[in-house]
C-alpha cells in the first residue's frame, strides 16, 4: 500500500521512460499531473545518474498545461519570472512565489474549513474585505461619471436578508464549492 506521506518516487531510464516504483508500470506527464494534483508529493530521478530530475518536469507539465491554452501565468507574470534570472532579484522570486502559495493554500483551507460554520464563508476568507474595499473603489472611479450609476449605500447591521438575498447567496455558495472541488 502507498505512503501518501512519502513523495512518489518515479524514475526516469535512459530511454528516458518513466516507471512509477509504486505500481510498477511506466507514467506520462499527464499521469504525474494527476498525482500531484490528487496531493501527492513527486520525486524524480534519473535512474543512471541518480540526479533529481523533478523541477524539470514540473516545469515541463506547466509548459504543457500553458501550450494548451490552460493559461494559469499571464504574460506579464512569466516576463518578470524571465527578468528576474537576470537581476539581483532572483534570489527574492523563490520565496516570494512560496510565500504567496502558501497563504494561497491557508486561504483555501480557512474557506473550506468556515463553509459550513458561517453564514457566507466567503465574508471568513483571508483578504476578503480589502478585497471589496478595492473594488468599490474601482467601480467608484470607472463608473463615477455614468449617467444613471449610483454607488451602492452602505449596509447597516440593521438591515436583514430577505429570503430570496439569502437562496440566491446559498446558489453561489454551492457553486463555489462545485468549483473549489474540481480544483
Amino acid at each position: 500500500m502507498a505512503d501518501p506521506a512519502k513523495p512518489l518516487l518515479i524514475k526516469r531510464y535512459a530511454s528516458r521512460r518513466l516507471y512509477n516504483t509504486e505500481t510498477s508500470d511506466y507514467v506520462t506527464l499527464e499521469d504525474i499531473g494527476t498525482f500531484i494534483r490528487a496531493g501527492r508529493e513527486v520525486q524524480i530521478i534519473d535512474l543512471k545518474s541518480g540526479d533529481d530530475l523533478t523541477r524539470q518536469y514540473l516545469l515541463q507539465i506547466v509548459a504543457e498545461h500553458e501550450s494548451k491554452g490552460d493559461t494559469v501565468l499571464p504574460t506579464n507574470v512569466l516576463t518578470d519570472l524571465v527578468r528576474s534570472y537576470t537581476t539581483n532579484i532572483q534570489s527574492v522570486v523563490p520565496q516570494f512565489l512560496a510565500a504567496s502559495f502558501e497563504m494561497l493554500r491557508d486561504g483555501q483551507s480557512k474557506v473550506l474549513e468556515n463553509m459550513g460554520t458561517i453564514p457566507n464563508p466567503l465574508l471568513a476568507m483571508p483578504g476578503f474585505e480589502a478585497m471589496r474595499k478595492q473594488q468599490e473603489a474601482f467601480m467608484k472611479t470607472m463608473m463615477g461619471g455614468v449617467p444613471g450609476w449610483s454607488q451602492p449605500a452602505p449596509e447597516t447591521k440593521a438591515e436583514t436578508t430577505t429570503a430570496e438575498e439569502l437562496a440566491e447567496i446559498k446558489r453561489q455558495f454551492a457553486e463555489l464549492q462545485k468549483k473549489l472541488s474540481q480544483l
